[in-house]
């Protein structure tokens, strides 16, 4: 009987973990710490029902919460939804372009007409 030759495979697998698909986009925002009146510009590189990859122009640190305005198209007008959102990771990006620091925010605070109009917006990407 002729012993057959074992070949093994080596790599690495990465298993989306996440409940909710993110789509990359390239949006304004408007960002304000949690209670400062004072905004910011920053911008959005992806989205989901449950959070935002974001550059900004400051230092925020984990567990600070952000009063946002997401700014998307929607026909041939502008949407804008406001909600609340918590700093889950940072880390500094060196480039110019996009602002200094890339954060991940997670929802924490929006109203159902928002959430509506996100979930209308996220349905048009994925078409």
């Amino acid at each position: 009987m002729e012993e057959k030759e074992r070949k093994f495979h080596y790599g690495i697998v990465n298993f989306e973990r996440r409940k909710h698909p993110r789509f990359n986009i390239d949006l304004p925002i408007e960002y304000a710490l949690v209670p400062s009146p004072s905004s910011h510009p920053g911008q959005a590189l992806n989205v989901s029902e449950r959070g935002l990859l974001v550059y900004l122009s400051e230092k925020v640190e984990i567990n600070e919460f952000l009063r946002l305005k997401l700014f998307f198209p929607s026909g041939s007008e502008l949407n804008e939804v406001e909600l609340i959102a918590e700093v889950v990771w940072r880390d500094i990006h060196l480039g110019k372009d996009w602002g200094d620091y890339r954060c991940g925010l997670m929802f924490v605070d929006i109203s159902p007409e928002g959430l509506n109009k996100l979930k209308r917006f996220l349905r048009s990407l994925s078409e």
